[in-house]
């Protein structure tokens, strides 16, 4: 039923996807350009997750009060500010709060997005449908360095980065306000789910974030930990493995081989881990990457000071690829399971707030720790944080979410 707004849904989240993927990563040489040391560089570049945490509350709220496509468009034209912001920021000042707004549009569009796809699609294939958007948002992170990078060399200015970031945002707020909307469309037609009628008729009496945060409290404790702890695995290979690689002796094109390998396995497997979860139920996605990803980063904590220890990297970077594959959407889907189908806004608010504290912590984690003990130590806590989020995926997803074909 939603095939034929393909365009329409998964269209926006590639465009931001690609816009972020061009812009983060020059991020810190913007910064250095306008005479940040490497600590500040750091401190902007990883404003945007901070912020991206501290906005899906407020996200929450205006969603459900405004509706999804309107906060996809108002959340689209910030982020296009934003960039312009970056593009002029005369002062490192200026610079991060350009920063701090485009993570706060990020939370307000991915949440928009998320909403939409709880309320539309049908249950038997919400998995797929979720998969398929954590595919498109990767397929334009994968992009988007090449083309700022293509940008560059055409240019011979990091600022390139930020007018890939524009462009790409300009043609996500055409496509949002002039594009075809999918709900209106279904809803002429006689067939908008009744979630999504009932969303409509109950979204003025919405009971609010942190109401709907506190009444489901209980059950954001029993699976969003565990939710959190697959984000913190998650957002700690981004950092882990590159530093393996340096503490090993590695040179940098190996080290971005191995981890472009692993982002091709990642990319290669989204499908495949929604058709697991349509067809055998959500823990058979989730429990599988976490003892992969857990195993693997523990496993690889014993191998450092090896004969062959360069193999064992690529053989633990291929598992977690493989793994960390096998869990897209997982996150987003859970999510969707256990909204309130009449007014999921809220209760998605909440949720994506404590998975992307998980993932906002795991560098912390892993700096805290190598710092105090070594890498390897770092490493091992990660791999301990997989498994005991295995373990409560385990015990709580079967009884909350029960499986339906």
């Amino acid at each position: 039923m939603l095939a034929r707004f393909a365009p329409m849904i998964y269209g926006p989240t590639m465009l931001f996807g690609l816009g972020e993927g061009a812009l983060l990563p020059l991020l810190p040489v913007i910064a250095t350009s306008l005479g940040a040391d490497i600590a500040q560089a750091a401190l902007i570049a990883g404003a945007v997750v901070a912020a991206r945490m501290l906005g899906n509350l407020p996200a929450g709220w205006l969603v459900a009060r405004i509706g999804e496509r309107r906060a996809m468009a108002i959340a689209g034209c910030l982020a296009l500010a934003g960039g312009i912001a970056v593009l002029l920021a005369p002062t490192l000042l200026l610079l991060a709060a350009a920063v701090v707004l485009i993570g706060l549009s990020a939370a307000v569009f991915g949440l928009a997005r998320h909403a939409f796809m709880t309320t539309r699609v049908p249950l038997h294939y919400r998995a797929r449908a979720l998969s398929v958007l954590g595919g498109a948002f990767r397929l334009g992170m994968f992009t988007g360095p090449f083309a700022a990078a293509g940008l560059l060399a055409l240019t011979g200015t990091e600022t390139a980065a930020a007018w890939c970031f524009i462009a790409a945002l300009a043609m996500l707020v055409a496509l949002v306000l002039f594009g075809r909307d999918p709900e209106e469309q279904l809803r002429s037609e006689g067939l908008l789910p009744t979630a999504a009628r009932a969303g409509a008729e109950r979204r003025p009496r919405s009971d609010g974030v942190l109401r709907t945060m506190w009444r489901n409290r209980g059950l954001l404790a029993r699976v969003g930990l565990p939710a959190a702890s697959l984000a913190a695995v998650r957002q700690a290979r981004i950092s882990l493995l590159p530093l393996w690689g340096v503490s090993i002796g590695l040179p940098g094109e190996v080290i971005a081989l191995v981890v472009g390998l692993t982002g091709a396995l990642e990319f290669a497997l989204f499908y495949t881990s929604g058709q697991i979860m349509d067809r055998f139920g959500r823990l058979w996605a989730a429990l599988p990457a976490m003892v992969l990803m857990g195993g693997a980063f523990l496993g690889l904590a014993l191998t450092h000071d090896l004969t062959h220890a360069t193999g064992w990297f690529v053989v633990a970077a291929v598992v977690v690829g493989i793994g960390n594959g096998l869990s897209s959407g997982i996150l987003m889907t859970l999510g969707a399971d256990l909204a309130p189908p009449e007014d999921p806004a809220p209760f998605l608010g909440s949720w994506r707030t404590l998975h992307d504290a998980g993932g906002a912590s795991a560098p912390l984690i892993v700096a805290a720790v190598a710092a105090a003990w070594s890498l390897p130590a770092a490493t091992a806590v990660i791999g301990v944080i997989g498994l005991l989020g295995a373990a409560g995926f385990t015990v709580w997803v079967p009884r909350l979410v029960p499986h339906r074909r």
